[in-house]
Order: structure tokens, then sequence, then C-alpha cells
């Protein structure tokens, strides 16, 4: 498939290995991997590419479950040029692949409070877009100005959080829009008081949740009136396994690749724990992962 793309000035990869970059350290290949140079390769690259072939975007892979038969099409991944972070007066514009931790460390150092969250926030600020990521009782949405994005025809687009449609864990901005930078509000604040709210939600995510582990991050979305970790442990479920897929014994609203687990025995232990809360408390669970990718075919 290769063959059929168009020329680019980034990098574009043929059967690109995708386990190693995800956290849960699974799944198969990308059928091409394109890291675009820039914004102006993105956009020339998605005018010109055959109409037909998919195209499927990642971040750092904190919150993505890559299935072991891999993914098909193009996956695009944004890098270096897309992740700048420059403090404007008590605001940040930061690129979609600059990580959610570097810009709450860029807004610490301009003395910009209000964006501390972000510490607790695994993954890019491109992800967080996408799935209105929030933390320690703030999201996204709170401190959004806008965001611009490229669509696959390459066209830009700029919405507000309120034009996005951005809710628990939700945006309603298209699906093809690839997002490229956004421009965060905060407040002018002192550094060191930042330094030490960060602190103490670094701390308290070390403490409660298995971040030392393969993990993908918060499987299920939190149901309205309840937590999902709650509804997981009364079904019984905090510590079940399937082969090395694990419900985390520390924090059951996570699920931990143990040892060699695949993608489908993750997948296939997430639904499980779907089944088991249904069927005890009569809330079906909604994922949070985003999982991605063909099933591995089994052989004959």
């Amino acid at each position: 498939m290769i063959d059929r793309l168009p020329q680019v000035r980034g990098r574009l990869t043929a059967d690109a290995p995708l386990a190693g970059i995800t956290w849960f350290r699974v799944g198969g290949p990308a059928e091409v991997m394109f890291r675009p140079a820039d914004v102006e390769d993105l956009r020339a690259f998605l005018a010109a590419k055959p109409a037909d072939v998919p195209v499927t975007v990642i971040g750092v892979a904190s919150n993505l479950l890559v299935r072991d038969g891999g993914v098909p099409g193009v996956v695009i991944r944004l890098g270096r040029g897309f992740a700048e972070v420059e403090a404007e007066g008590a605001e940040i514009v930061a690129g979609a692949a600059a990580l959610d931790l570097n810009v709450a460390e860029a807004a610490r150092r301009a003395g910009i409070g209000g964006l501390e969250f972000l510490c607790g926030v695994p993954g890019t600020l491109g992800g967080a877009l996408r799935m209105n990521a929030g933390a320690y009782g703030t999201e996204l949405k709170d401190v959004l100005l806008w965001a611009e994005a490229c669509d696959s025809h390459g066209e830009l687009h700029r919405a507000t959080a309120a034009e996005m449609g951005l809710a628990y864990r939700h945006s309603a901005a298209p699906q093809d829009w690839i997002f490229l930078r956004a421009r965060l509000a905060g407040s002018l604040d002192d550094p060191i008081a930042i330094g030490r709210r960060m602190t103490e939600i670094q701390t308290a995510r070390g403490e409660t949740q298995p971040i030392r582990t393969r993990t993908g991050g918060s499987t299920f979305k939190n149901p309205p009136g309840a937590k999902a970790w709650e509804l997981i442990d009364r079904a019984g479920c905090r510590g079940l396994a399937l082969g090395d897929a694990q419900v985390s014994q520390q924090h059951c609203n996570f699920l931990i690749n143990s040892g060699q687990a695949t993608a489908a025995e993750l997948e296939a232990l997430g639904e499980e724990v779907r089944r088991r809360v249904a069927a005890a408390t009569g809330i079906t669970l909604e994922w949070e992962i985003r999982r991605i990718g063909v099933a591995e075919e089994a052989e004959a």
C-alpha cells in the first residue's frame, strides 16, 4: 500500500511495530506509519492520499489498546514539529503532540496556574482534546479557549470548547479531525505554589494508581452518579485475571499486563468485567480506553 501514498517530507514506514510504544506493550503493527514533518506536510498528505485508505491517529498510546492483528491503512503519529509549548500572558499555546505533563510544567515555569491537573493526565494534548481528559476536579473544557485541527481533506478548522461539544470524556468534534494545537487559559500565580499543587497531584496519583505497571489508564468511564472502580469492586472483579491480563489490585478500574498478555486477553477481561458489573449492579460500563485495529486471525 505504501506505493499508493503521496510523497512526504516526513517519514512513511511499512509494517511499523506499535506494541513497543503502547503503555500496555501489546498489539500488532501499523500497515503504514506516517510521521509528518509539520502541519503543511500533514495537510498535503491528507489532501492527496487515496480516499479508500483509512487513517488512524495515535499519540503516546497511554489510553489505547491496539488489537493483535494490527491497524490497517495509515497510522499517523505527530512528533516534535507538533510539540511546541509557549506561554503568552496567562495563557498557553501548545501543540497536540506535547505531553500533558510538559504543558503543566511550562505553565508552572511561566507562573500560570489552573493547568496543574494536566500533570495527572497521561498522554498528549491531542488525546486530551479528543476525549476531554480531566483529573482532580478539572477537565480540558474548563480551560480550553480554542483548538485547531485539520480534517481528512487537509482543511483547517478552529473551534471553541462549546463548539466542540465537550462533555465528560467526550467530544462532539468530527471524527476525522486531527488536532494540531490549542490555546489554554490559566491565571497568573506563584510558580512555587503551582509546583506544590503539582507535587500533591503526582503523589496522590502514585499512591492510588498502578502507574509503574504496563497499563492503559482508566479502563471505563464513570457512569452518572457512580464511580467505575466501586462498581467493579462490588462485582468482585478486583484482581480478576485472564492469562497475564489482570484487573489491578491497587485500583480496579485499571487493567494491567502482568507478563505476556495479548491485546485479545486484555479486551476479553474488560468485557468480562463489564458483564459481571452489569449482572451485579444493572449498570453497563462504557469503555474509556480507545481500542483500535483488528483481532488476530486464529490459525487453521
